[in-house]
């Protein structure tokens, strides 16, 4: 296998249009080329700038996770750290997770916290949203997003060969006069979400999201659910 290392968006197309696979931190497909092939040629962004943002606002699809610092919204920070292990952390990336990966520990808290995404394909770079990230699987160059002004996060222990454990990721941000809830939640491999606009208090907060969203969570999913949105909104409801 022969792996380019472009410095640039336009040789990283270009790589793309000699049919170069993208490999992220290759995680997710060494066993499996191992087991069938690897591909004649593959790519890797880690060296093309637009890939390696980090900020409170962005990040590269070619940033591994264990970068994914205090920088980041807790909600995207604490879905890093729950990815795998400390090895695995140090080698796989934010587009191979995203894109590249059956279960996208890092979607719901991408979800709540609307992020848009820039990405690559043959077409050339253009913005999108993560509908079209996780079914048409461009080559993911970075998010970008809102800051909130507080999220929360939190993966329930999964049983071994077992489904997805439960995730449960809400961001809460002032949208105009109000504030603004989403939350989403990881049940299998389905990722569902909901937001409550101008909210006031967390039991119509939860009233909505029960209505509109996730009527069918089973009882401890739900659980988790509540807690979460009342931690959140607890120093905010009114009387």
């Amino acid at each position: 296998m022969l792996l380019r290392l472009p410095t640039s968006v336009s040789g990283a197309q270009e790589c793309l249009s000699e049919g170069a696979v993208p490999i992220g931190g290759a995680t997710l497909v060494w066993a499996t080329w191992q087991r069938d092939g690897f591909p004649e040629l593959a790519e890797s962004l880690r060296e093309v700038p637009e890939a390696n943002v980090l900020g409170r606002e962005t990040v590269g699809g070619a940033v591994v996770l264990h970068r994914m610092d205090d920088r980041m919204p807790d909600v995207l920070r604490r879905a890093a750290a729950a990815v795998g292990t400390g090895a695995v952390r140090r080698s796989a990336t934010v587009g191979g997770n995203l894109v590249g990966s059956a279960l996208r520990c890092l979607l719901p808290a991408a979800t709540v916290l609307d992020a848009r995404a820039t990405v690559l394909d043959s077409d050339g770079v253009h913005e999108t949203d993560l509908a079209e990230l996780v079914t048409k699987r461009p080559v993911l160059l970075s998010l970008r997003w809102r800051e909130p002004i507080a999220s929360a996060y939190r993966k329930l222990a999964g049983e071994a060969g077992g489904p997805p454990p439960l995730v449960v990721a809400s961001a809460l941000y002032v949208d105009g006069g109000g504030d603004l809830l989403r939350v989403a939640v990881r049940d299998g491999y389905d990722v569902l979400s909901g937001s409550v606009p101008g909210v006031t208090d967390t039991e119509e907060a939860l009233h909505t999201l029960r209505a509109a969203a996730f009527g069918d969570l089973p009882t401890a999913a739900w659980d988790v659910v509540r807690s979460q949105v009342a931690g959140l909104l607890g120093g905010r409801d009114t009387d």
